[in-house]
């Protein structure tokens, strides 16, 4: 099967295009670096000819609602009607476990997201995952002698888990909202940072923040968590750390 992954040059993209290729798929990276701009809708035709499914794991760099919602509005619309256009059978879009219970500014851009998908014609499948491992490496990219580290009650999954049910998920017929994604074992957000602080040498102070208002507390207890069953990774953060420290 030939696969477009939009944002395939990115964490989870690379995962996603290294899965599909082990599964004896064809992926197709869309990303800027490739000529393919989803904002703009360049590119876009051209890198869906022939194209049987798409994943979308693309991402836009922000803390504040308005970028979020416009980069995740411009770029599904394009995408959506690209794919339309194109005769795609399969869409299946990664997305974050909690969006509906906890109202930070990202997560209304992915919010928007999936309303795109909803009321579109392609048919679709989203999956919501968890935090990954690595989002505790990424508190830490931040320059400075000081670290923040949201207070934040998790259950982290690791990417390459994700990247193989989203392959799964589009090996498979289009199924709209699918279980949530989790990683075996529930986590303090700022406990990771600082074991990965730690584990890499670092005496960088790590300062806990609780977001304000009600996402803030939303998050400190437990509306990024999984509220149902559904698939469980089994690579736990020690593993994680273990294996990247």
């Amino acid at each position: 099967m030939r696969v477009a992954v939009a944002g395939g040059t990115g964490l989870t993209g690379r995962h996603v295009v290294e899965a599909l290729t082990a599964g004896g798929h064809e992926p197709v990276v869309m990303a800027r670096s490739r000529g393919v701009d989803l904002v703009a809708g360049t590119g876009l035709d051209e890198a869906l000819k022939s194209v049987d499914a798409v994943i979308d794991v693309s991402n836009v760099q922000t803390t504040r609602r308005k970028p979020a919602v416009a980069f995740f509005d411009a770029a599904g619309r394009n995408l959506l009607a690209a794919e339309e256009k194109a005769g795609v059978g399969h869409h299946v879009a990664l997305s974050i476990v909690g969006i509906d219970r906890v109202d930070y500014s990202y997560y209304a851009g992915k919010r928007r997201q999936e309303e795109l998908l909803a009321a579109g014609n392609v048919p679709w499948t989203v999956l919501r995952a968890t935090q990954f491992h690595e989002f505790a490496d990424q508190m830490l990219q931040m320059p400075g002698p000081v670290a923040v580290a949201p207070r934040m009650l998790s259950q982290p999954v690791a990417v390459a888990e994700v990247a193989a049910e989203l392959v799964r998920l589009v090996e498979g017929p289009p199924q709209g909202l699918a279980p949530d994604l989790a990683g075996p074992h529930q986590e303090q957000m700022t406990d990771m940072v600082k074991r990965v602080a730690r584990a890499g040498g670092s005496r960088r102070l790590i300062l806990p923040l609780r977001l304000p208002g009600a996402a803030g507390r939303a998050m400190t207890e437990g509306g990024l968590l999984p509220v149902t069953d559904g698939p469980r990774g089994t690579t736990t953060f020690t593993e994680w750390l273990a294996a990247h420290a």
